[in-house]
């Protein structure tokens, strides 16, 4: 059987970039909670701010070594396995990933640093300083990021000369039609995975009488953020899709799993779409729904798949389910973050287990979503790399083989499988090892500074549970 390096090399760039996704989407989300805290810290003089500042940060620096570590490989594969795509693209895609790099890399690696190191090293408003710029770095480092992304779905400011990208316009390109939906979609989502990623570790504390007023802080402020984020992801989201619409009709028609053309479409809640048969399989839909999302009127028109050739259209089943997966965790987190909000104004929130249960539980969800989204994005992007103008097949590295293909991808699973597990499980032990009792100072962990998973600085044989508050009950003074 011969191994076709096309398909290889697809599923090779998926798996890191799946891997990948998870991280920089919690150090965005966090990097800004860890300056809120800061702040709040500064301002107030608080150990409890402090103390819970200084816990995240740990977390933080371990996501973000992972996550650095995991983007490193990305950038191999545009030279081993994509070179003709990046070679076409070079004139835009070379100068805004070196952009990244020069603002937004070297401006967090300046005052990581500080940030993770500096407690009681340096005065306090430096320390804020440095997270607040850490902050900074993570949301322009994902400017550029998602301005060459977006510009590879909605290309624009360029022209083709023998097959080449040239820029005319780099506003045009930066900025191109889906850029801003894309990025404050994004943002959101940052906010929301570390919002719940905090609310779930949190509730955890809290139910093992660990750190509980902190934690019941960060509980509360939490809450009040995820229930203004997540509706208003809601309606980004919806504007994003909009404008998806407009310009990449293909991908919308397989996100609602139309084949047909036609007015009042239905929305689907469950169905089996069939690629060869150009058909759906036991459908459940609400009449005329879709339209009225998609178009703003019950007859509104929206154009399906059977416009466009067999061999241009995007694999429907994987984008249809991905979907709906993100949305039905959409729908979850505004309803968990309705109901704590209801709790806390009615001063039960630190007496409901179950609900402190269903928060622990919703950990994972936003990371889900976000891979989920991503899975729409690129897949229904297919078969294009650069729309309309650069196909999957054409980016490929010609000389590339089936078999350096496959050695890779095992290499890179392999690689991947034992570092993150081991990231994973040091992570978790982070958490299970809980918040220290005091904000710790120059004579403690930060006295041999080394690198980022150094500031975490716990053992590897940490027991399964966080010590409990000596003399806090687990709802005493917490409401």
């Amino acid at each position: 059987m011969e191994l076709d390096p096309l398909l290889l090399s697809r599923i090779q760039f998926a798996f890191v970039v799946s891997f990948h996704a998870i991280f920089p989407v919690f150090t965005i989300g966090l990097a800004t909670y860890v300056a809120v805290l800061e702040t709040i810290a500064f301002r107030t003089r608080s150990p409890e701010w402090a103390r819970l500042s200084q816990f995240w940060i740990k977390i933080f620096a371990v996501v973000f070594g992972m996550g650095v570590v995991s983007g490193l490989v990305m950038a191999f594969q545009f030279g081993t396995n994509w070179s003709e795509f990046s070679y076409r693209t070079a004139n835009f895609i070379g100068p805004t990933l070196s952009y990244e790099v020069v603002t937004a890399f070297f401006l967090e690696a300046s005052f990581l640093g500080v940030l993770l190191f500096g407690r009681g090293r340096v005065p306090p408003g430096l320390h804020l300083f440095a997270a607040i710029m850490v902050a900074v770095g993570t949301f322009i480092s994902s400017f550029w990021i998602l301005a060459t992304n977006s510009w590879m779905h909605t290309p624009a400011g360029y022209e083709m000369r023998d097959g080449i990208v040239h820029v005319v316009d780099w506003s045009a390109a930066l900025f191109n039609p889906s850029f801003p939906y894309r990025f404050t979609h994004m943002a959101l989502a940052s906010f929301l995975t570390g919002g719940f990623v905090v609310a779930g570790v949190s509730a955890y504390y809290v139910l093992r009488r660990h750190a509980v007023g902190p934690s019941m802080k960060a509980l509360r402020m939490c809450l009040v953020m995820l229930v203004c984020i997540a509706p208003l992801q809601a309606f980004v989201g919806d504007l994003h899709g909009l404008n998806t619409l407009e310009h990449q009709p293909a991908k919308v028609a397989a996100m609602e799993g139309a084949w047909e053309t036609q007015r009042g479409l239905p929305l689907l809640l469950f169905a089996l779409p069939d690629q060869e048969a150009a058909t759906n399989h036991a459908e459940i839909a609400i009449p005329k729904l879709a339209s009225l999302i998609l178009t703003h009127e019950w007859d509104g028109e929206v154009r399906g798949l059977e416009e466009w050739p067999p061999e241009e259209r995007p694999n429907v089943f994987i984008v249809f389910w991905a979907f709906r997966v993100m949305i039905a965790i959409g729908l979850a987190m505004i309803a968990v973050a309705a109901w704590g909000v209801v709790l806390m104004w009615r001063g039960r929130l630190a007496d409901s287990p179950a609900y402190l249960q269903v928060l622990r539980l919703m950990t994972p969800m936003p990371f889900i979503a976000v891979l989920a989204g991503w899975i729409v994005t690129e897949v229904g992007r297919q078969p294009w790399m650069l729309w309309q103008e650069i196909s999957v097949a054409d980016g490929l590295t010609p000389s590339l083989t089936g078999g350096m293909a496959l050695f890779s991808l095992i290499g890179y699973m392999a690689i991947y499988a034992v570092v993150f597990s081991a990231g994973v499980y040091y992570l978790t032990r982070v958490v299970r090892k809980g918040m220290s009792d005091e904000p710790e100072g120059i004579d403690e962990i930060y006295m041999r500074p080394k690198r980022p998973l150094s500031v975490a600085d716990v053992e590897l044989d940490v027991g399964d549970e966080p010590p409990a508050d000596a003399q806090t009950p687990a709802t005493g003074g917490a409401r």
